[in-house]
């Protein structure tokens, strides 16, 4: 492979060189390869054309940047005011990158260029784009590509249809294109300082983002099989694939009936709203809270019930190889039938009268366990070190590590973390970083690996319960 297609995936190519060539796995490439981007990212937004009045802080800069690259959307500055043109594209630009993977756009410009993409690189596509083997790859990274470009296309026209008449022609289609791909991605920047609270009640813009949202969130991996399916390359739907579909409807139906429970008589939300505006705004805030942070209620105004309700929400988060965070639907999905077969009594987890391998149920476990340590452990240092409520800055942890971004705020238009010391940011900065790369890896890239022990020793039993 020529050097210019190897500087595409390897844009830190000056570090590797320091690297014996078994301790750069995919993982950690994945890791330095976001954090070259996000360093970038961070250097743009520092330019005195990025912002307006005095300038950002280096911090802010890479707080920002991290949120636009891990797709999150927790902000410590006002997205429309206190950034120009340019730093509003700079931001929608790092959006784009982190929402379909820096790696896949490599793969794109190097398909286009006519290189070969050597088995290195295949294995960091494989490990970025979530896929159990090398095989099609290429193919995947089109339809990613296809995908992504179409839906928010699509979403882009309708929003500027709405915005039309909100605004003058290149604003409408300006502000249209931003919150295309900002929803798609499950980003949550808009370009407004209440989110999408001016549009709390519109019914176009309520449905085009759930659309968007839902879309990119329930993962390539799913359009893949729905289009081998179509095509005749795979003879169904994989479990997989109906897994995502079954965990994503109930996670939304069930979201919406219990924040109407929690919310319907909240006086500051839903109390004053008719029932059809009630569903549309609680249906919303499940889409919504459980990937995207996209708000049309101030979520400091959530009963606590509802705000700990959006903490599941978000643990759990979109689908694996989405835009999504979270701890991923189907590990979720596995856990709950896990647990149904323990409380029977069978030593096989089934789904769709499939049986799920022993180690994908001991690796749903691991996630869920290590995801619960890191968010744990930031809200404690957190709680401790900036003096918040507790429950806010519970929302926000777990918002950063599902890169979600919802956020009860400041008392401004900004997340809580405006108001956190420079050491809580970059603390919420990390957060965010482990949350879109995923915990998994990071403790695979920490390790090193996967080492398969050579011996086994005796069983003994031991007392649980």
């Amino acid at each position: 492979m020529g050097n210019l297609t190897r500087a595409m995936f390897f844009p830190f190519a000056w570090f590797k060189k320091g690297l014996p060539a078994q301790r750069l796995t995919p993982t950690r490439v994945l890791f330095l390869g976001y954090v070259v981007i996000i360093s970038m990212g961070a250097g743009l937004l520092l330019l005195p054309l990025a912002t307006t009045g005095s300038g950002i802080s280096w911090v802010d800069a890479v707080f920002t940047a991290t949120s636009a690259t891990s797709i999150t959307g927790l902000i410590v500055l006002d997205t429309p005011n206190d950034f120009t043109l340019f730093g509003q594209l700079v931001i929608l630009g790092l959006i784009q990158i982190g929402g379909i993977g820096y790696m896949t756009i490599a793969a794109l410009l190097v398909i286009v260029l006519g290189r070969r993409i050597g088995m290195q690189e295949r294995r960091v596509l494989q490990e970025a784009l979530n896929l159990t083997s090398p095989e099609g790859i290429l193919r995947f990274v089109l339809q990613v590509v296809t995908v992504t470009f179409i839906v928010e296309g699509a979403g882009a026209v309708l929003f500027t249809l709405r915005f039309w008449g909100d605004f003058e022609p290149l604003y409408a289609i300006y502000h249209g294109v931003f919150h295309a791909i900002s929803a798609f991605n499950n980003a949550g920047f808009t370009l407004f300082q209440n989110s999408l609270g001016l549009y709390q009640l519109d019914v176009l813009i309520n449905g085009v983002a759930m659309i968007l949202i839902v879309t990119g969130g329930i993962g390539f991996l799913v359009y893949d099989n729905v289009v081998g399916v179509i095509r005749r390359r795979h003879l169904r739907l994989s479990v997989h694939t109906r897994m995502v579909f079954t965990v994503t409807a109930v996670l939304i139906g069930m979201g919406t009936l219990v924040i109407l429970l929690f919310e319907h008589a909240n006086p500051r939300t839903l109390g004053i709203l008719g029932w059809p505006e009630k569903v549309l705004v609680a249906c919303f805030q499940a889409v919504s809270g459980r990937t995207a942070g996209f708000g049309t209620v101030d979520a400091s105004l959530l009963t606590n019930s509802t705000l700990y309700f959006v903490v599941f929400l978000m643990f759990i988060g979109g689908s694996p190889g989405s835009t999504g965070g979270g701890i991923k639907t189907t590990t979720f999905g596995t856990i709950v039938m896990a647990l149904w077969a323990t409380m029977r009594g069978h030593r096989d987890v089934m789904v769709f009268h499939r049986r799920i391998p022993a180690d994908t149920v001991a690796q749903a476990f691991y996630l869920a366990g290590l995801a619960i340590v890191f968010v744990s452990v930031a809200t404690l240092v957190l709680a401790f070190v900036e003096e918040q409520q507790f429950l806010g800055t519970l929302f926000e942890a777990m918002s950063a590590a599902a890169t979600v971004g919802m956020s009860t705020g400041d008392g401004a238009s900004r997340s809580l973390s405006a108001s956190f010391s420079d050491g809580g940011k970059l603390l919420i900065a990390f957060l965010m970083l482990i949350g879109r790369i995923g915990p998994l890896a990071i403790s695979i890239a920490i390790v090193g690996g996967t080492q398969h022990a050579r011996f086994r020793y005796a069983e003994e039993k031991v007392i649980i319960g």
